[in-house]
């Protein structure tokens, strides 16, 4: 007997189930009025109503379930809230219903809504001003201001200082900055390439600086890349312990948030000048216009010069990186290369082709490196990359294989990682089984992205 009513409910369970999965709105609401138990039962996997709702982006089920007293907290084998599921199927009409409090305004559930960690490389701390760049008469008033600051790169490499003696990676260092008369001279030589950043932003100037700023406006900022000896380029700094950082990767990762978005801008559209010295049209000499943001072709008869080209603005390099998720939601796909430091797994990641989508970019690459099969693709974030140029665009993949195969030509191993793994390797546990990027990598990021979706780290 007991067997046929276990059973029986069993059935009662499942239509329900299938009722919210479907949209059937008029069936759910009959079966919670007569039976107000169904509300939070679980099916297989652990899946709830809501969670079904949710998946399918049934809005009118979603707003009867919560409207009924649903847990919304309740999460399946995999971890995941209702909310993480409509997330991540891109139902943003639900997911945002699924984060509010009763009054409408603010997040309950933990890690999913809170706002994402800054991306490194991607603050600005300058307005770029793009319609001053054509103003000539505007650019060369402003590079002789007092007030104007100038940074100097040489081979790509910003000047810079360190409060610390020794070189530990954990030493913060500064851009050196520069008055005109420290650079004049710099500006005469026909080698030197002049930059404008922009002009600082000024959220509460302090009452000392009002007066002056009235005058002339907001400090201007301006990069030089020049090919002058880099030791007799030193020797213009009255700082201590000033360098010009030789390993890009990793001591461009030691500035602070918005000194790093000045460096990325700078940096990049320094790279470009010095691989376009010559028209990719024609292959006559170019010149620079438009404060740094163009070059363009001194033979008069170049079709570049007219109409809108490409090849006269700095460009910039797509790339997707993406952390695979397995079928089973609790394990990601990570590989490795060579040059990585030992132990470290990191994101997959590869250039977008032309033509190429994103979603499409990210299932080739990851078959191409693991031979791992991606069905879903969502966007979360970017990160400027000035190494040279590149846009990382990040991406969570969802798996539909799990055979590994590498392309030991692209990278040297790749694993499935649990998510337990990448929690203590986040935490930097005892005996993690990798080591994760630094945490201004967006791959870093993604990783914990992941974790965030369903426990408060």
């Amino acid at each position: 007997m007991t067997s046929l009513q276990l059973s029986a409910k069993e059935e009662m369970v499942e239509r329900f189930l299938d009722a919210a999965a479907g949209g059937d709105l008029t069936q759910v609401s009959t079966m919670l009025t007569h039976t107000p138990s169904l509300i939070n039962q679980k099916g297989c996997n652990g899946w709830t109503a809501l969670m079904f709702a949710a998946r399918n982006g049934h809005y009118s089920v979603v707003e009867a379930l919560l409207s009924h007293g649903c847990d919304k907290l309740s999460v399946n084998s995999s971890s995941q809230t209702a909310y993480d599921i409509a997330k991540f199927w891109g139902h943003r009409h639900i997911s945002n219903l699924l984060c509010q409090t009763d009054d409408g305004c603010h997040p309950v559930l933990p890690g999913s809504y809170s706002n994402p960690q800054e991306i490194y490389f991607s603050r600005e701390m300058l307005d770029r001003l793009g319609g001053k760049r054509t103003d000539n008469a505007w650019l060369d008033a402003k590079q002789s201001e007092p007030g104007t600051i100038y940074l100097l790169f040489s081979n790509l490499s910003p000047m810079v200082s360190s409060s610390q003696e020794d070189d530990s990676a954990e030493a913060e260092i500064k851009l050196c900055r520069f008055g005109y008369e420290a650079v004049k001279d710099l500006l005469l030589k026909p080698a030197t390439t002049l930059i404008f950043l922009g002009v600082e932003k000024r959220k509460k100037p302090s009452s000392s600086s009002q007066s002056v700023e009235r005058v002339q406006g907001p400090p201007v900022w301006f990069a030089i890349g020049t090919d002058e000896d880099a030791a007799e380029l030193l020797k213009r700094c009255r700082e201590k312990n000033c360098s010009f950082p030789k390993s890009a990767n990793r001591d461009l990762l030691k500035f602070n948030e918005e000194e790093a978005g000045v460096v990325a801008q700078a940096r990049s559209v320094l790279a470009w000048h010095s691989r376009y010295s010559f028209c990719p049209t024609c292959g006559s000499g170019t010149k620079l216009d438009e404060g740094g943001y163009k070059r363009s072709c001194l033979n008069s008869d170049c079709r570049s010069l007219k109409g809108v080209h490409n090849t006269c603005y700095p460009r910039v390099d797509p790339v997707v990186i993406m952390l695979v998720i397995h079928p089973n939601g609790n394990q990601c796909l990570l590989g490795r290369k060579t040059i990585f430091p030992v132990g470290m797994f990191s994101c997959l990641a590869g250039f977008i082709e032309p033509g190429e989508a994103i979603e499409d970019a990210v299932r080739r690459e990851v078959e191409e490196e693991s031979g791992v099969k991606v069905g879903p693709v969502q966007y979360v974030c970017c990160q400027p990359w000035p190494m040279p140029s590149n846009l990382m665009i990040g991406c969570l993949a969802v798996a539909i294989s799990t055979d590994i195969k590498v392309d030991e030509s692209e990278i040297e191993d790749a694993r499935w990682f649990t998510r337990q793994q990448a929690i203590e390797s986040l935490l930097r546990g005892a005996g993690p089984a990798f080591t994760v990027p630094p945490s201004q990598t967006i791959a870093h990021q993604l990783i914990r992205h992941w974790i965030g979706m369903n426990s408060n780290l």
